[in-house]
Order: structure tokens, then sequence, then C-alpha cells
């Protein structure tokens, strides 16, 4: 009897060090990709959607924007593909206030494309998938925030692209070490229930990013 507890214990032990492991790698993968800003040429810029109100990005949409717009001038691609839906009740989609905030700027309105589907980064990468598909399009510069990159990149390569990350490092999310330790913390436990379930983790541990 003693032998068996024993077994048990290491079996239990054993199977919490895994875990452990697990999501220490996925918190490191997370952290590390962050810091990476691959500038490739690519067929087109991809900028993840957020709030946006009444028709204005906020400030961490703005955030995405302006590096999306940094990098169509650097000639990373000849067109920025602006992605995600609406919310019930709302004039604009975050695609759309996020396609006018570029041609604002001064983007040619032609280097614009505007995709409007997608209540979460699944599904807008999803549609994002779709069109480029209708484009004879195949490689993508994602832009998001740095904690979101993994699992972007991880979704967009599920849907069927072929993508790489700049994500931009201005913004509300990262100007504080509390706040990018949060998101490190609530993008891993989003990325894992990813992996396991292949479907969003809608605004799990508050994230707002699907």
């Amino acid at each position: 009897m003693g032998e068996r507890v024993s077994w048990v214990r290491r079996a239990v032990l054993g199977t919490v060090l895994v875990l452990l492991m697990v999501v220490a790698g996925t918190a490191f993968r997370v952290w590390q990709v962050a810091r990476e800003d691959d500038r490739t040429h690519a067929d087109a810029i991809v900028v993840l959607g957020a709030a946006q109100y009444n028709g204005k990005p906020s400030p961490i949409f703005q955030a995405r924007l302006r590096h999306a717009m940094d990098l169509y001038e650097e000639g990373v691609a000849d067109r920025i593909v602006t992605a995600g839906g609406n919310r019930a009740g709302d004039a604009y989609t975050e695609a759309s206030a996020g396609a006018n905030w570029l041609i604002e700027q001064g983007v040619p309105r032609e280097a614009t494309l505007a995709i409007g589907e997608g209540s979460d980064t699944l599904g807008s990468l999803r549609a994002v998938a779709g069109a480029f598909g209708e484009r004879g399009w195949r490689t993508a510069v994602l832009v998001s925030d740095p904690w979101h990159s993994l699992r972007a990149r991880t979704m967009a390569n599920d849907a069927g692209l072929d993508t790489w990350t700049s994500p931009t490092h201005r913004g509300p999310i990262v100007q504080t070490r509390e706040t990018q330790f949060a998101y490190i913390y609530r993008e891993t436990g989003a990325l894992l229930f990813y992996r396991l379930t292949k479907t969003p983790a809608d605004n799990i541990g508050g994230t707002g990013l699907g």
C-alpha cells in the first residue's frame, strides 16, 4: 500500500512539474516573440483591430496603425490590411475605422483594405485569410501589441497564411512593467487555451483580445 501511495505522489508531482514547464515555456515564447521585429517584405501588412469609438480608433489601436504606417513607408509592403468587426450597435467596424484613420494620415486609399469581419482574433484572421486567397496573396507582416504577437501569428498560420510579426512598442499596453507582466500572464493563458481547443479565449483574464 505504501509503495502505491508513493508512486501516486510521484506521478502527481511529475504531472505538476510538466504543467509548470509548459506554462513557463509558453510565457517565455510570448515574451520572446514580443521582442521580434521582422520587416521582411510581404504581400501585405495586417493590422489587428482593437476598440474604436464611433469611428475613432482607441489609443491602443492608433499605436498599431502608426506602426503599420511606418512599415508601409519603409516599403515592407505595398498595402495595409485592417482587420476587425464591430459590436452590436456600432456604426463602424474596427477595420473601417482603422482604414479611415490611415487615409486621414496620408496613406493612399488604394493602399488600404478593410476586412470588417470577425468578433475575435481568430475570426478576423480567418476572414483575412479568405481575402488573401481571393487576391492570390499569401504572406503578411502582423501588427499588434507585443504580447499578442505569438498567439496572433499562431492563429494566422493555422488559417493558412504565411506570417511574421512586427509589433508596436508604443501605446498604453507597453508603458509600465506591471502592464507588460499582466498581459504576458493573460496571453499565456489565452494561447494555451487556443492550442488545447483551437477556439479563441474570448476575453480570458480580461485581455479583450479574443
